[in-house]
């Protein structure tokens, strides 16, 4: 196989320039404005706090901060969602952390906002950890209510979870910035400590205006709900600070205190730097992604080398089913010293042991039944699983049919939506169809997901949808006695290849929350090697069931 290394290098480099650009502006929030005007009222920017907050010799992870990307033009955009999210260590102890980005929108919540809280929130339940928030809100986003406001998965779910995170025995410390106003006047009061900042923070339920309006009644913010009330008087906050320093600070004493929790258990050993080397991802990873390339290749240089072989430098990866069901990958490694599973797609085209040429990225019948079964070696084994997805979606055609397909990627789906331990997704290059599906996307619940610059998410590649609609509306067409023009299909397939090139980016899921980061591939393992220690917190490992499933 030919290997066009420098070309594959330069691109993942340059895309990779591309996202840091992208994240540098993001990360100005709602411009040097708005970041003045927190400086004139002795406020720090929501980056800052979180910066004062965490180890600094510990690694943060930022969740979604691509949230809102290209989104909300109309309204002037909302960067990273209009918060700050993330998993770091504060006084050693791992932790999620949500603070509110005042210099956008006054820190109001858009619809992505309550999302990005919400997956935050998911986080610290699944893994038990302790949550953080760091709050300075003005409330719901009023143009976009009916969008935030009263559905299940909206902003009111994140009081619900404030409540049920607290009978779960997981630690919320809210320090209160700025604004604390209506509904999310109960964010603070629900969790465990509530710290205030004099001057600044403000608890209620209506400002003064909306007071005036309702009882006529004439105050200001600070009589209303500021520190000194809600310490003195009412007694809902429980510490008031003068500087948003002196409030970090109690945080930091207060996480240094927890006890420690009960672990899983999880598998880890010292960590070895891989067999094959790291930075060589870049070259290994082709430029296009409808070319074949040897996932192995990249497995290799992401897991630890073999501990056990001293004379020659041995990739710790051991395949399961070697031989078979070629075109995804299985087997046993080490990630920064932590046992884990793979489940990867083969994108090389590979000749099964009939001599029919099997595809890469392609889920065939013989493939599915044996991730089916590795996966539930996995859970068997208390094993986390590493999904690594380059999938274009499962064979097709009547020979495909005709061998059950549809049931061999239905037992695959069955285990991966019933596995209970921990799986960590990351895109690599295309996710296609039902392919995503299997492999462990979205839509089943992986602890974590990431994508590497180069991937592709949709429902099909943009040239099979392309023709697909066409061969529709050509087929409409003829039923109405009509000819599609030449002209009018060009037309057409460009339109959708189009739509399509815009959907399928990581940057258009990134912002819908699809994928929680957009990776430096070189990044991957110190990233799984966090998500694995955070996922070590919750040692409540249900018993993993199947259901019924065709055999």
């Amino acid at each position: 196989m030919n290997i066009d290394f420098n070309r594959n290098e330069d691109v993942m480099k340059l895309a990779l320039n591309n996202v840091k650009k992208i994240i540098i502006k993001i990360e100005e929030g709602g411009g040097k404005k708005a970041i003045a005007k927190q400086k004139e009222r002795n406020k720090l920017t929501a980056r800052e706090r979180i910066h004062y907050l965490l180890d600094k010799e510990k690694p943060f992870i930022e969740i979604g901060i691509f949230a809102g990307y290209g989104m909300y033009e109309e309204y002037g955009g909302c960067p990273a969602g209009g918060a700050v999210a993330g998993i770091g260590y504060v006084s050693g102890k791992q932790c999620v952390v949500i603070a509110n980005d005042q210099t956008v929108k006054a820190g109001a919540w858009f619809p992505i906002t309550g999302k990005k809280n919400l997956r935050m929130q998911e986080i610290a339940m699944e893994n038990n950890l302790p949550v953080i928030y760091l709050v300075d809100s003005a409330g719901v986003f009023l143009p976009m209510q009916d969008e935030i406001f009263p559905d299940k998965e909206h902003f009111g779910r994140i009081f619900r979870n404030n409540a049920k995170m607290s009978a779960m025995g997981i630690t919320q410390i809210a320090a209160v910035m700025g604004p604390c106003v209506a509904g999310g006047a109960y964010l603070p009061i629900m969790s465990d400590e509530t710290l205030m900042v004099e001057g600044n923070g403000s608890i209620f339920l209506a400002g003064p205006y909306l007071v005036k309006a309702a009882i006529g009644e004439n105050t200001d913010s600070e009589t209303l709900g500021g520190a000194v009330t809600h310490n003195e008087i009412s007694g809902i906050a429980d510490y008031k600070f003068k500087t948003e320093q002196e409030c970090i600070d109690e945080i930091k004493k207060i996480m240094s205190k927890l006890g420690d929790v009960p672990k899983a258990g999880f598998s880890r050993i010292a960590s070895l730097l891989p067999a094959k080397n790291s930075k060589e991802l870049y070259g290994y990873f082709p430029n296009d992604n409808s070319m074949p390339y040897d996932m192995l290749e990249i497995i290799e240089r992401i897991v630890d080398a073999d501990e056990t072989n001293n004379d020659e430098r041995k990739s710790s990866f051991e395949q399961f089913k070697e031989g078979f069901g070629k075109t995804i990958l299985c087997g046993y490694a080490r990630i920064d010293g932590w046992a884990v599973g793979i489940v990867a797609n083969q994108r090389l085209n590979i000749k099964n042991k009939k001599g029919e040429l099997q595809m890469g990225g392609v889920i065939y019948n013989d493939s599915a039944d044996k991730a089916a079964r590795f996966i539930m070696n996995c859970n068997q084994k208390k094993i986390p699983i590493i999904f690594l997805q380059d999938v274009t979606g499962f064979m097709v055609g009547s020979r495909s049919e005709h061998s059950g397909i549809i049931k061999d990627g239905a037992k695959m789906v069955n285990a991966v939506a019933n596995s209970v331990v921990p799986k960590i997704t990351i895109i690599l290059g295309n996710s296609y169809g039902a392919g995503n599906y299997a492999m462990c996307g979205k839509a089943y619940d992986p602890r974590f997901i990431y994508a590497w610059p180069s991937a592709k998410i949709a429902v099909m590649g943009g040239d099979q949808a392309a023709k697909t609609l066409l061969q529709i509306e050509t087929a409409s067409l003829k039923l109405k006695g009509k000819e599609n023009s030449t002209e009018n299909e060009e037309s057409l397939l460009k339109k959708i290849t189009d739509k399509y090139a815009k959907q399928t980016t990581p940057f258009y899921a990134a912002s819908r929350l699809w994928i929680d980061a957009i990776i430096d591939p070189m990044e991957t393992r110190a990233i799984i090697s966090e998500n694995i220690a955070a996922a070590n917190n919750n040692y409540k490992i249900e018993s993993f069931k199947t259901g019924v499933f065709q055999v």
